[in-house]
């Protein structure tokens, strides 16, 4: 019974501040936050995918990642980025001049959607 007594007031929490047992689970959580990977948890940061730029000329410049408008008919890209812009920044704006953006290699890189509101 005195070791399910121990449990329960661990879990509790049910331990003096400055007794020993206190110090002892504050340095075991301590430890847990500090020492534990952060592989572990599998929580790495995520960048935006829609990216508002600095703007040129009265219009709104969005970087947007290229596997937004991947499998997206070339017709269909300005509309499906209004879309994707509109659930960013929860206005209403009309994509004027889509560009996709190519590195040396031909790869694409990216898309700059140019818009006004």
């Amino acid at each position: 019974m005195s070791a399910l007594s121990g449990i329960k007031r661990f879990v509790l929490w049910d331990f003096p501040r400055a007794g020993w047992q206190y110090d002892v689970i504050v340095a075991l959580i301590l430890a847990f936050i500090f020492l534990t990977p952060r592989d572990f948890f599998r929580d790495q940061p995520k960048p935006s995918q829609v990216i508002m730029m600095p703007s040129e000329h009265g219009a709104n410049v969005y970087w947007m990642e290229p596997e937004l408008l991947g499998g997206v008919p070339e017709s269909e890209r300005p509309s499906k980025a209004a879309v994707l812009i509109r659930n960013r920044t929860h206005k209403k704006q009309d994509v004027v001049r889509l560009e996709t953006i190519f590195d040396a290699e031909k790869d694409i890189k990216g898309y700059m959607a140019y818009t006004k509101p």
